[in-house]
């Protein structure tokens, strides 16, 4: 076996989460080795634009090329079918690509390897890793690691917290091209399908079934499947015009899952390896992000402030869960508006999972209170006093620039006087106190 390689901050995973926690740990001055290799399936995927801003914000730009202009998304739900919104179609493929690329552009170290083995420790971690083509595996020795292979990260034996089982009938080939760009969803008793066209005619074909209802043949007869399946479903009809020997075919789990634990004294998980959601509850990629832009912040304080070790662990791991719980019932309220085949195996699961909280708390459900909470303050996490609300539990902080708890306690204190008493704060110049007054009662709190 070659000699061990010593480095400080190893990102497994070089999807969009493995790659913003690395851009992000690369601005805060760490230096990071990402270790990953090629998707197995070539997918097609969409995307919205708060992606875009997303993947911008954390300084991607030439992976973007991969993504396309908005085109058109049908939908047929309950019965009813809508053309009114739009996304982004993107090669996954061809997206990973340049984003490695970019990752190496932005000065940060890539090897293609796969990880064979991950031995945990307080003095450090021991990964094997394999570079495609070596028949011998190499010991990569690191100080802290960020778990980011999506939802084929291995988990703990007990204590993963999962939704109805799920699977994913993927189906991809080359149609012709020209021909409209776009995508489609629809409805269908043992589940959905999602049907997509780039502009050069790659096609994609999706459906989500209960892997328990249905009788899923042998792999090499999936293609013919999922093809007979959906030819009889409306959205996937003017998809079908790929040769059945261009077409590849995969079934994948689907289905919710959160880790069992997310954050350790020097270890993270972000993206699917921390939790991944029903894919009909939103778009992957903006779900991977959504726990992978601030944990930047939260290793740079584990590795630089370990007095506050604990708040940072406590933010990653509320944030992770809130996510978890919110994207659930995202994909429970839509299941329950297909009310025409409840009583089916796909649709009965789905319906009062994972409970029966509502998704969006309405403002001035519950009287706002202020309490210590870890927050991003710069490159770091803090406590800092919040203002907690039913609709905002994690707290907000600041609000224009302005601290809101000290803001929000003075107004408390002087009932009927709140004008006059914003307006002696020092620092609030008059139109913003009146602004921030309107915000309150705007979200019921006066």
């Amino acid at each position: 076996m070659s000699p061990a390689l010593e480095r400080g901050i190893v990102v497994l995973g070089a999807g969009p989460a493995g790659a913003t926690v690395a851009l992000g740990l690369r601005r805060l001055g760490h230096a990071v080795t990402v270790v990953g290799v090629p998707r197995a399936f070539d997918a097609i995927e969409g995307v919205s634009d708060r992606v875009l801003a997303g993947l911008r914000g954390v300084g991607i730009e030439a992976a973007l090329a991969a993504i396309e202009a908005p085109s058109p998304r049908r939908a047929t739900w309950a019965g009813v079918s809508t053309s009114l919104n739009s996304e982004r179609l993107v090669d996954r493929a061809a997206f990973d690509r340049l984003l490695w690329q970019e990752l190496q552009d932005h000065g940060i170290e890539c090897i293609a390897a796969r990880v064979l083995r991950w031995v945990p420790g307080n003095e450090g971690h021991g990964l094997q890793i394999q570079r495609p083509g070596d028949t011998q595996a190499q010991t990569l020795r690191a100080r802290f690691v960020v778990e980011a292979r999506g939802r084929l990260a291995p988990h703990a034996a007990q204590g993963v917290r999962r939704g109805p089982e799920t699977v994913a009938l993927l189906w991809r080939g080359q149609g012709a091209p020209g021909g409209e760009a776009g995508s489609a969803v629809e409805s269908l008793p043992e589940g959905w399908a999602w049907t997509a066209r780039l502009p050069g005619g790659a096609i994609a074909l999706q459906l989500t079934v209960d892997p328990a209802a249905v009788d899923l043949p042998p792999r090499a007869q999936l293609g013919a499947y999922i093809r007979q399946r959906l030819s009889t479903v409306a959205c996937a009809r003017p998809f079908l015009d790929v040769p059945a020997n261009e077409v590849h075919a995969l079934a994948r789990t689907s289905g919710a899952v959160l880790a069992p634990e997310v954050c350790g004294e020097h270890w993270l998980r972000v993206g699917d390896a921390a939790m991944a959601a029903d894919p009909l509850s939103g778009n992957g990629i903006f779900q991977s992000l959504s726990s992978a832009l601030q944990a930047p912040m939260v290793i740079h304080t584990l590795l630089n402030h370990p007095a506050d070790a604990p708040h940072a662990r406590r933010f990653h791991r509320e944030r992770v869960h809130g996510l978890f719980d919110r994207f659930a019932r995202i994909g429970r309220d839509f299941y329950a508006q297909e009310l025409r085949w409840a009583d089916e195996p796909f649709w009965a699961s789905r319906l009062a999972w994972p409970d029966t909280v509502p998704a969006h708390a309405a403002a001035g459900d519950a009287a706002p209170r202020i309490e210590e909470r870890p927050v991003v303050d710069r490159d770091r996490i803090r406590l800092a006093e919040v203002v907690v609300t039913a609709d905002q539990p994690l707290g907000i902080w600041h609000i224009d620039g302005l601290q809101l708890a000290p803001l929000w306690r003075a107004v408390q204190a002087a009932p009927g006087r709140e004008a006059e008493v914003m307006a002696q704060m020092p620092g609030v110049a008059p139109e913003r106190a009146q602004a921030l007054l309107r915000w309150m009662r705007a979200q019921g709190w006066l």
